[in-house]
């Protein structure tokens, strides 16, 4: 008599165990989905940022790895990877560049509104990581 109930307590739990990852994967997928990707930049160009940032404002200090990783950072909340490249991209092919050749990188639309975006992110970024 014990060993059906036993058997059936088993099988309960095999089968409680087998479901509960579908649904935990199915929740978590969901909420992936819904939730915009909060670290999508790879760490290369992060350390790239930074190393950069760090020579800007004087030197590597302590100060100035942790100001600069935080703007990095602050960036990466406003903005995608791929708006963060798309926009340094534009800054880069339109800077020195005047009249009708620089007008492709410095005219459209989307380019416009890129690096107004990254000013505003970098802008704001500077402020909240006390960058000096």
């Amino acid at each position: 008599m014990t060993t059906p109930l036993l058997s059936l307590g088993l099988c309960a739990a095999l089968v409680a165990c087998a479901t509960t990852p579908e649904q935990s994967a199915e929740a978590v997928a969901t909420v992936a989905a819904a939730a915009p990707l909060a670290n999508d930049y790879p760490t290369r160009d992060r350390v790239e940022y930074v190393l950069n940032c760090v020579a800007q404002h004087g030197g590597l200090t302590y100060i100035t790895q942790y100001a600069c990783g935080c703007k990095i950072d602050k960036i990466a909340e406003k903005l995608t990877f791929a708006e963060f490249e798309s926009a340094k991209t534009f800054t880069y092919l339109s800077k020195g560049q005047t009249g009708d050749a620089g007008a492709v990188f410095r005219d459209p639309k989307q380019s416009k509104d890129l690096r107004t975006r990254l000013k505003e992110a970098d802008a704001t970024a500077e402020k909240q990581c006390f960058v000096k």
